[in-house]
């Protein structure tokens, strides 16, 4: 028999957030919580929420600033904040442990969730999410140079890429011509419909703005990633106009438990290979839940 979890679409108010989520799963089962990145929101994991109720409660929520959440005119904008804002949700809706899916943007709130409360991580599915020093390539000099002196001066250097072009490029910049026609054009199309309303850019620089504060703290994750050893599964797309291929062999160096699966896509893998992936996480997420249960 075909077992089918459809999703829910659903809106808390999350101490003055107006924040929209998908769910799908059963309330007691292991919970799995999807952070997308940027310029993107909950709609980016569209295809895998429901093979993956099958084996998780799922939880994708839109982060402040993205998608169809609202935050208040005095929001702050900060990876910490977004993290507090999540943390508040999973603790309305009963998500006490589940496992982290850690991808660009939502790495830094990821992150956040994991280095406060270890205990609450079953584990960890990056997917083009950085978090070293080797991930960030000659084109982060700029953002560097304007994160260590933000002046009017260097954050006239720094490219633009909070316009249209820049969030199709977040699709399709920089990776070969065969795999363009993979993408369909909705993501970018709708991405730049919700990041143009009025205000939403420099909201958008803001959040980039305290990326800066995320990269100081590296050294901190990787002191995590030694010290609890989270199961952890890697889903690349090595065709990532931002993150270099370098920083898969950075975590393979911090965490023993790593299943790594580089493919030939983009920096939003899940457009191209949802399929592949889907199948992955929940063969992961059922053999962690097992090793879990046999006591190692």
């Amino acid at each position: 028999m075909l077992d089918i979890h459809r999703t829910r679409h659903r809106t808390l108010d999350v101490n003055g957030v107006s924040l929209f989520y998908r769910e799908a799963g059963q309330t007691g089962a292991p919970g799995l919580l999807l952070l997308h990145g940027q310029p993107s929101s909950s709609y980016s994991f569209r295809d895998v929420i429901s093979p993956l109720a099958e084996v998780a409660r799922v939880v994708a929520p839109d982060l402040p600033g993205f998608g169809f959440t609202e935050a208040p005119g005095d929001y702050p904008y900060t990876f910490d904040a977004m993290a507090r804002t999540i943390d508040d949700l999973t603790r309305q809706i009963g998500l006490e442990r589940f496992f982290l899916y850690i991808h660009d943007f939502g790495a830094p709130v990821a992150y956040d969730l994991a280095l406060a409360r270890p205990d609450r991580v079953l584990g960890l599915i990056i997917q083009n999410g950085n978090a070293h020093e080797e991930g960030l390539g000659p084109d982060w000099e700029p953002n560097k140079a304007y994160w260590a002196d933000p002046t009017p001066e260097n954050r006239a250097r720094l490219p633009e890429w909070l316009n249209f072009k820049g969030t199709k490029d977040t699709y399709v910049g920089k990776i070969p011509d065969r795999l363009k026609p993979l993408f369909a054009p909705e993501g970018w199309h709708l991405d730049w419909e919700r990041m143009s309303r009025p205000g939403l850019v420099e909201i958008q620089f803001r959040i980039f703005e305290d990326y800066g504060r995320y990269i100081a703290r590296f050294p901190e994750i990787s002191a995590y990633h030694r010290k609890h050893q989270p199961p952890a599964l890697m889903l690349w797309g090595r065709h990532d106009p931002y993150f270099e291929i370098e920083e898969v062999l950075s975590y393979a160096r911090e965490l023993d438990r790593l299943d790594m699966h580089i493919y030939d896509g983009a920096h939003l893998l899940l457009e191209t290979h949802h399929q592949e992936c889907a199948a992955l996480m929940r063969a992961f997420i059922l053999n962690t839940l097992h090793s879990h249960s046999a006591g190692e």
